[in-house]
């Protein structure tokens, strides 16, 4: 479902929605009023949400719109300002799963990447193995199956040969990934010095929860990688530094590591940990992308096993795509632990989904058990 008040973007979205075989466009609605009506009648499973609309806003609407349909995947339509950066984190505070950036009318190509990314993140919260129906093709005396259909655009079937029946199409292959197989656990007592942590979609809330069930004795530094593009990831450290105990901050080159201390690698930039002789330093740079993202969890995550070893603990939380997998495989290379959270309580189980079917993983659990497992940690035990 779109809900925008531009007529000219719900027509561009629409047609491109209309385009995908796996899509079915739901509905519209121009301000957040009509879109609460319309969310308690289609009941869709995803839903673009505008911020800037008459009557209601976006943000207002928000919360209502969750509670009319319980599950709802809200991807906030958001621009590249500091005042949509503000919002959007507060959005996602509020429940929204992820958000998508306008595209930029100066930038030739904006609306293909627009596009591409929009499409990309709709699939990625409707469910990475959910089975889509064969094309409908049956005799006239064959019952349909029972299917949800767009209220508004009833798809109407010509006449069906008789003189013999349609053959029944082979089932589209489903695939399912792997049962994850979690790395066997060390023994015996553990000095950890750094925490590193990636996250993509769903991350803004779930960093916070994490974060915070770390406790207000917190004294190791960690180094977070989240997918966001320049300004986004500044709003995001000021949120986290009000909300935490913790000093939170956006990375600069060279900055010391210090304990007690949480590092944002910013929009647009790799985050890496320099081995300096005297004291670590954050290095930064814009070197090409890394799975398709800058910055990217990967390099992170190799230099913290370069510089810390075995005494590096590393957290995969939500998100799309497989960035951080290769990080991993580094730093279990030198014996550092993996952790990842559990496909129940993630947004998107792509990232550690990844790292947990390539068996890197040493513990699978909810964000309260990560944060309960970092404590111990912290604590020279084993969880």
């Amino acid at each position: 479902m779109i809900v925008d008040d531009s007529a000219v973007v719900r027509g561009l979205i629409s047609r491109w929605l209309e385009q995908e075989r796996d899509m079915v466009l739901a509905g519209l609605a121009i301000d957040g009023l009509k879109a609460i009506e319309k969310v308690r009648e289609i009941q869709p499973d995803v839903l673009i949400l505008d911020i800037e609309m008459p009557n209601m806003g976006g943000l207002e609407a928000l919360p209502k719109l969750l509670a009319a349909k319980p599950g709802l995947k809200v991807l906030m339509a958001s621009t590249l300002t500091t005042r949509g950066a503000n919002v959007t984190i507060r959005a996602l505070e509020l429940g929204a799963a992820d958000y998508i950036p306008k595209p930029d009318s100066t930038r030739i190509g904006g609306a293909d990447g627009f596009r591409t990314e929009l499409l990309t993140k709709i699939r990625a919260l409707c469910g990475r193995t959910r089975q889509w129906p064969a094309p409908d093709i049956r005799t006239p005396d064959t019952k349909a199956p029972e299917k949800p259909a767009a209220p508004s655009a009833p798809i109407a079937h010509g006449p069906l040969p008789t003189q013999a029946p349609a053959p029944t199409p082979a089932p589209r292959p489903v695939i399912t990934p792997a049962a994850p197989t979690l790395r066997p656990r060390g023994t015996g007592p553990k000095r950890i010095d750094c925490l590193v942590v990636g996250a993509s979609t769903g991350g803004p809330p779930a960093l916070r929860s994490f974060l915070l069930g770390l406790g207000n004795d917190w004294k190791l530094p960690i180094l977070i990688v989240q997918h966001m593009p320049a300004t986004f990831t500044t709003i995001l450290a000021e949120h986290l530094d009000k909300a935490l105990p913790m000093n939170v901050q956006e990375a600069k080159d060279g900055m010391l590591i210090e304990s007690r201390n949480v590092y944002i690698a910013p929009g647009d930039w790799h985050m890496t940990i320099k081995n300096d002789p005297i004291c670590k330093q954050i290095k930064l740079d814009q070197g090409p992308q890394v799975n398709w993202c800058r910055p990217a969890v990967d390099p992170l995550f190799k230099s913290a096993a370069e510089v810390y070893g075995n005494h590096a603990l590393a957290v995969v939380l939500t998100g799309m795509g497989h960035d951080g997998r290769d990080g991993a495989q580094a730093l279990v290379n030198v014996n550092a632990t993996v952790m990842v959270q559990d496909e129940a309580t993630s947004v998107v189980w792509g990232m550690p989904g990844a790292v947990a079917e390539a068996g890197l993983a040493e513990i699978i659990k909810p964000i309260e058990g990560l944060s309960a497992a970092c404590r111990a940690f912290a604590r020279g035990e084993r969880p």
